[in-house]
């Protein structure tokens, strides 16, 4: 029996996910498998590769052929080198980045108007400070004013 290492289609139209299963090759794509050893969801992004590479090292090791597809996956896991015994094991798989919680984003939100009141406060604070600035320039300015007035009126008392 030759047994293939391939991708079962699932998911609805255009919004494609697949299985990596093994399976006798002269099934259906979607037909009956024998084992199914992980995930690869295209659509995402980065694209999620999942692989139980336990169970693809006995299936490779007992002559399973993987298609095309399967053993580009298997390449950017690091199963198919850690088969063949050829350069890096570790892969070339990138990993998306950790989700925050819904609670985390609140409080980030929350930490972001808080700055930004913070913010309109001082360039409030500002604002006001030039006015009050020229506020007590004038009132300064006034009472100079009125003694040199006074000044003037007792000079001309005097004479």
């Amino acid at each position: 029996m030759a047994v293939k290492i391939r991708l079962k289609r699932m998911g609805k139209i255009r919004a494609p996910y697949y299985r990596i299963v093994v399976a006798d090759s002269r099934k259906k794509r979607d037909g009956a498998v024998i084992e199914e050893i992980g995930k690869y969801h295209p659509t995402e992004n980065p694209s999620v590769m999942e692989v139980d590479s336990e169970r693809a090292q006995y299936w490779l090791g007992v002559g399973a052929q993987p298609t095309e597809q399967v053993a580009a996956i298997l390449k950017v896991t690091g199963d198919w080198a850690k088969f063949t015994g050829e350069g890096d094991t570790a892969g070339t798989l990138k990993t998306a980045e950790a989700k925050t919680s819904a609670e985390d984003a609140i409080a980030e939100a929350d930490k972001a108007a808080a700055a930004k009141r913070e913010e309109a406060a001082k360039a409030k604070a500002e604002a006001e400070k030039p006015a009050e600035d020229e506020a007590a320039e004038s009132a300064d300015e006034a009472p100079a004013a009125e003694s040199t007035e006074e000044a003037a009126e007792a000079t001309s008392d005097e004479a």
